[in-house]
């Protein structure tokens, strides 16, 4: 049987390893609550930036701007969106096993040259650069991101490379919140800009039960031909100037959803990891009075022989 020390010293560490963990899961339902509200509040503008999105992609005989242009791909920039840190569950897992199917099911090698990689998040540039892959931006501290100027980098760099025929297509992964326990890991083709693409965007997004879930159904839904617009002071005007602002709520939006998810993430696993900790130390608590108690019965044992001897 393991020694009483041994014992005490196994206790003491699962006990400190439980207060660190209890402490950063009230850290993490803290963040949680503050990134599920941001997600949730952004979710009709991001439909209304969605559907104008569409409206703008759909319309004919007017000049397309550089995002909307539809090109031969040649070359892809594909974009992952994952932690900076992790103790995070299976969150950063999800969205490599998307990845990687997708990469798959497609037959593509990571390291052919015609295939670029954007980071978000350390934990997504660590992964492609074990990988080897032809990583051409990355950027960090997305986890906290609740103002709009934190995704324009993101966003200028994707516009920019874009126009200059760095890459012909841009497709994001990363995970959509659906509630404090689940979280769905998406593909999302963010350039060129498409109407259908959109449509099914919006369509993944919208939940089937609880806030905006009427939005389905809706006249949302209704393909952009069927209504007639008037816009001014031209179509090619509005357009040019609102075709990247546009393209900017998108991002931000996935943004909002993935740290929603990954705060989400983290509070379970480090309620897991609390609930774990508990169980141990109640468990090695146990086999510790065991082990004192069968000392101190040793011990009498001898007493009470020595005692014996005597007489």
């Amino acid at each position: 049987m393991e020694s009483g020390q041994s014992l005490k010293r196994r206790m003491k560490s699962v006990q400190n390893i439980g207060q660190i963990t209890k402490a950063m899961e009230l850290v993490s339902a803290t963040k949680m609550r503050k990134s599920q509200e941001l997600a949730l509040n952004s979710r009709p503008y991001a439909y209304a930036a969605l559907e104008l999105l569409g409206i703008l992609s759909s319309l004919k005989d007017v000049p397309e701007p550089a995002l909307f242009e539809k090109r031969t791909v040649e070359k892809t920039a594909f974009l992952l969106m994952m932690s900076d840190r992790g103790l995070a569950g299976s969150f950063n897992g999800a969205v490599v096993r998307e990845f990687e199917k997708y990469m798959k099911t497609n037959s593509i090698d990571i390291l052919d040259l015609r295939y670029s990689f954007i980071a978000v998040g350390q934990k997504a540039k660590s992964y492609l650069e074990r990988r080897k892959a032809n990583v051409i931006a990355s950027f960090n501290r997305m986890g906290d991101a609740s103002n709009m100027l934190e995704a324009e980098p993101i966003a200028d760099f994707l516009i920019e490379g874009y126009t200059r025929r760095d890459f012909d297509s841009c497709i994001a992964f990363f995970t959509t919140f659906v509630t404090a326990l689940r979280q769905d890991p998406v593909m999302r083709e963010f350039l060129p800009v498409s109407y259908d693409a959109i449509k099914q965007s919006v369509e993944e997004t919208i939940p089937r039960a609880g806030r905006y879930a009427d939005y389905v159904g809706s006249e949302f839904f209704l393909a952009a031909g069927e209504k007639e617009y008037l816009i001014e002071p031209s179509p090619k005007e509005v357009l040019d100037e609102l075709a990247p602002k546009l393209l900017k709520i998108r991002l931000y939006h996935a943004i909002l959803e993935a740290n929603a998810s990954e705060h989400s993430a983290r509070r379970v696993a480090m309620k897991n990891a609390s609930d774990n900790a508990s169980d141990l130390s109640e468990t090695l608590t146990m086999v510790y009075n065991k082990s004192r108690q069968a000392a101190i019965t040793a011990q009498i044992i001898e007493i009470t022989s020595g005692a014996e001897s005597l007489q």
